[in-house]
């Protein structure tokens, strides 16, 4: 049996230790306002962050950190990811989480991985395990809206039935943004979900709230 797949679940699983529970991406302001309320406006909140927002520039960051061939141009895309983050919960988001993910990584598989935001981590990493890009951004956007998925369902709150019917239907567009941002460049890396970047600003100061972001 090929273990590729299964390293990518390991490392996507929400059993790994990255603490990826504790954030909503701003989902908690949505569902606070109103704007998410039930599993057709879960989907409709996420497909847009998926395939223009923080989701597809994320599976543009595991690319850049896939292809980078030497520490510099690896330094440079984190550089570059962290000066995109659009709020400091998103940076302390991606950061945190890749902290997690890069120590255990070099724990257990003995990889050269200095700490690094969470996407260009997962694509360095990917790279030094030999695992296929385009597989690796469809599993990672995947467990991202699971993960937001999640947190629909306990804050809503929403039925797991309709909250994963609503991550069903999203499963193919998460391929097609990793088969489309295979071979990006820096300058494929752009964001158009407003008004998800405007929750993210907004949870900074929400209360009460139970996610980190």
């Amino acid at each position: 049996m090929h273990t590729d797949l299964l390293t990518l679940q390991h490392w996507l699983s929400p059993g790994f230790p990255l603490g990826a529970f504790a954030y909503s991406h701003g989902l908690e302001t949505a569902i606070a306002r109103g704007w998410v309320r039930c599993g057709e406006s879960l989907r409709d909140w996420l497909e847009p962050l998926l395939a223009d927002g923080s989701g597809r520039a994320d599976a543009v960051l595991v690319s850049l950190g896939w292809q980078a061939e030497d520490d510099a141009g690896l330094d440079q895309v984190d550089a570059t990811a962290r000066a995109f983050a659009a709020s400091a919960e998103r940076l302390m988001e991606a950061d945190l989480q890749g902290v997690a993910f890069c120590k255990t990584v070099r724990e257990i598989w003995g990889f050269d991985l200095p700490d690094m935001v969470l996407p260009v981590a997962l694509g360095r990493a990917a790279r030094l395990a030999g695992l296929p890009l385009e597989q690796t951004s469809a599993m990672y956007l995947h467990a991202f809206a699971a993960n937001l998925t999640s947190a629909a369902i306990r804050l809503v709150p929403l039925g797991q039935t309709e909250g994963q019917a609503a991550l069903a239907a999203l499963t193919p567009l998460c391929a097609r943004i990793a088969s489309e941002t295979a071979e990006a460049g820096v300058e494929d890396l752009y964001s158009n979900a407003f008004l998800s970047d405007v929750a993210a600003l907004a949870h900074e100061t929400l209360q009460p709230r139970i996610f980190r972001s």
